[in-house]
């Protein structure tokens, strides 16, 4: 399979560059895979839409403020992405100027509004797949709590905007609880309280994972083949009041299985192999047509970038045809798209 057979016209516009005005205001495509039909729905049906009894699996990890804008030596601006720590004040980042910010290069962490200097950063080395191991401190090595103070919500490359307040109320989910993720979980970035207690009042179980959201998720296709794409290691966790339920759940293939987003379906799948259910790994899962699903029944998810990962993990579940069908109905009803756009229930 060439990246090239998962294009699709997508007129900019559709692009979202905000939220809706209420979290559970986005739209939704609700496809049926058995009859390959459709419906146009809202987040706020969900509860109507859902098997009573479903287990409902979120990825409640935390996004960090892992970007980090530099002052180089000399002046020059860079920016750091930092995706995981490596132990104190050490992280494995992007960096860029990459061929500014080579080993043993030292730049300010700087308000990017401002200038005024925050922190330092130090190159430390080159690492697998040209990131780096960089050091931040102060006066003292950070922690991923003492960078989320300084530095910026890592919002896709398509928003074009600064974080800024609306950002984060809104690009967190409202159940996040910890981690280090460098992305939302999209598709949980629609539910409220309210909504979550309606459906638990539907007799459906809330039963969080935790994918630590990294490049694995968001790095763009280069190789020209499908299977020479390189899926970067990310890490997950399955918390034991879920394991509890989700282990039985899926030896008895009784109860319907809902994967909010495809960070959690690639957790479940990554922590299942057919009989056991793993507490904690990391994976390098790439779901694409030919992959046969061994845990969740139902997916929902937001509408994805062309030639992504992610736009082919839901080929995989519908099919390419049908999968470009359903993008290209939500592009001729005017669906928003990414990150803060509509969603997609796939049943």
């Amino acid at each position: 399979m060439k990246r090239t057979d998962f294009s699709f016209d997508l007129p900019p516009e559709l692009i979202a560059q905000h939220p809706t005005e209420h979290r559970d205001g986005a739209r939704l495509l609700v496809v049926d895979r058995a009859s390959q039909a459709w419906s146009h729905q809202s987040i706020r049906d969900l509860p109507d839409l859902i098997a009573p009894g479903t287990l409902i699996v979120p990825n409640d990890v935390k996004v960090r403020h892992a970007r980090l804008f530099l002052r180089r030596a000399g002046g020059g601006r860079g920016e750091a992405l930092l995706l995981r720590a490596l132990g104190p004040g050490r992280f494995e980042a992007m960096v860029r100027p990459g061929a500014r910010l080579k080993p043993g290069a030292e730049a300010e962490v700087v308000d990017p509004e401002r200038s005024a200097a925050l922190a330092r950063l130090r190159v430390i080395e080159t690492r697998d797949e040209g990131l780096r191991e960089v050091e931040v401190a102060s006066d003292h090595p950070l922690d991923w709590d003492e960078v989320d103070r300084i530095g910026r919500l890592p919002l896709p490359p398509y928003i074009d905007h600064l974080s800024g307040e609306e950002d984060e109320a809104r690009y967190q989910t409202v159940y996040a609880t910890t981690g280090e993720a460098v992305a939302a979980p999209t598709a949980g970035l629609h539910f409220t309280p309210e909504l979550i207690n309606r459906l638990i009042s539907n007799q459906c179980t809330w039963s969080p994972v935790r994918l630590h959201v990294g490049l694995g998720t968001f790095r763009p296709m280069s190789a020209e083949q499908l299977e020479d794409h390189p899926m970067h290691e990310e890490r997950w966790e399955i918390p034991e009041a879920t394991a509890a339920l989700l282990e039985p759940a899926l030896k008895a293939r009784t109860r319907p299985l809902l994967a909010v987003g495809t960070t959690s379906l690639r957790t479940l799948e990554a922590a299942w192999d057919g009989a056991t259910l793993a507490r904690a790994g990391s994976t390098r899962i790439f779901i694409k047509p030919g992959y046969e699903l061994r845990t969740a029944t139902q997916l929902l998810t937001n509408f994805h970038l062309p030639e992504s990962t992610l736009f082919v993990l839901v080929c995989a579940w519908l099919g390419t045809d049908f999968a470009k069908a359903c993008y290209e109905e939500a592009v001729n009803e005017r669906y928003r798209f990414f990150s803060y756009g509509d969603a997609m229930l796939i049943r």
